[in-house]
């Protein structure tokens, strides 16, 4: 059987290419299908602020009419302006345990980024380190967690037969949500006391003000970190959009001094504990199911994902060097206050030696591992 493939542009294409993951992972009784709408807006340009700093091709692979790999091909402006560099991405990919399918995925993606004159593929990205990224090449425990990688097995060795290699990898530390020890427990009591300092909860009504804190703490926490690119504007009021139904107040917290920020806490609820039944269909039924479980609040979540911490540099090093564990310590009694018993902190760079040491002062432990493939072109 002939495999084609061939890059896409139509809205039915497109629903094609969002439905191939139903293809890939049939097997999988863990697999979480993701929403269809929310797959499809993020791929439209009139939707998605990637688009104001990206472009991107989407590519398919069919056999015999029927959709069985998927990949996109995508720049973004913002990153290669930072990092001065003219590495282009891949991401969204999906595909049978076949490896001429993935072959021939990886080489039109290859191909376009080429045009643009990239000399670097790296991925997956979809779209950005901001977003759902890298394979999950080990899994020790936990969840299927929100806004991270689910793969079967074989994709690595997918990647690696095209000549992929580990360009880095990224932690997902587990967390249960028991007894607080006792050490990060000291210290955060006496971080509490510093002058100046308060530490407030996200405010749901005023929540594009305060993602733009979260933006603000971001840009400048993160900026030393491999594969950093600048929040925008445009991505902070899309978040705030999206995140407006699922975000708890418990577990979130933005500590100012002086009443300037200095640090910020966001953990999301696992969406995943209660979307798996819906088969990524919001209609007739999935909307009223989604708001009545999370808006209502009739379901309970179990899990969580630590998804932002972080300090500005400026407070680092001095008195308010406990201000992370004082961070960690809220999310911890904002979870046990929801009735969370599980999280995942994370992703950390496995590089990065201060923040996965301080994960493991609070009792994390590495559960999970994803991984960002490299490529020269």
């Amino acid at each position: 059987m002939s495999v084609k493939t061939r890059q896409i542009d139509s809205t039915a294409d497109r629903r094609k290419f969002a439905k191939v993951p139903w293809v890939a992972h049939q097997s999988d009784p863990r697999w979480v299908p993701p929403l269809l709408a929310d797959v499809l807006d993020t791929l439209n340009p009139r939707k998605n602020p990637f688009f104001e700093h990206g472009t991107a091709a989407l590519f398919v692979a069919e056999r015999d009419g029927e959709a069985v790999g998927r990949i996109t091909a995508h720049t973004n402006r913002l990153h290669n302006e930072y990092h001065k560099d003219k590495t282009g991405f891949f991401g969204f990919f999906e595909c049978i345990d076949d490896q001429k399918v993935s072959a021939g995925l990886l080489e039109a993606a290859e191909a376009w980024l080429r045009q643009q004159g990239c000399d670097k593929a790296l991925g997956p990205e979809s779209f950005s380190t901001n977003e759902e990224l890298g394979l999950l090449v080990e899994d020790r425990e936990g969840p299927p967690m929100i806004m991270c990688a689910q793969n079967p097995p074989y994709y690595p060795g997918l990647l690696e037969a095209a000549g992929y290699e580990k360009a880095k990898d990224l932690y997902g530390w587990s967390y249960d949500v028991g007894e607080i020890p006792e050490e990060p427990l000291k210290i955060a009591k006496a971080v509490e006391k510093h002058p100046g300092l308060t530490v407030r909860q996200a405010d749901p009504k005023n929540l594009e003000r305060d993602i733009h804190i979260v933006r603000d703490v971001f840009n400048a926490a993160w900026s030393d970190n491999w594969g950093y690119v600048p929040w925008t504007d445009s991505e902070v009021r899309h978040a705030a959009k999206v995140m407006g139904m699922i975000i708890k107040p418990e577990i979130t917290a933005i500590a100012e001094v002086e009443g300037k920020p200095a640090g910020i806490m966001v953990a999301l609820p696992n969406i995943n504990e209660v979307i798996k039944d819906l088969d990524g269909r919001l209609f007739p039924t999935g909307l009223l199911k989604l708001i009545w479980r999370v808006k209502l609040g009739r379901h309970k979540f179990r899990s969580a994902r630590l998804f932002l911490l972080g300090i500005k540099p400026e407070y680092r090093g001095s008195v308010l060097g406990g201000l992370s564990v004082l961070l960690y310590v809220r999310a911890h009694r904002g979870g046990q206050k929801l009735g969370i018993k599980f999280g995942e902190l994370g992703w950390t760079l496995e590089d990065n030696e201060k923040i996965n040491a301080g994960i493991q002062f609070m009792g994390g432990r590495l559960g999970k591992v994803y991984r960002i493939y490299g490529k020269d072109l």
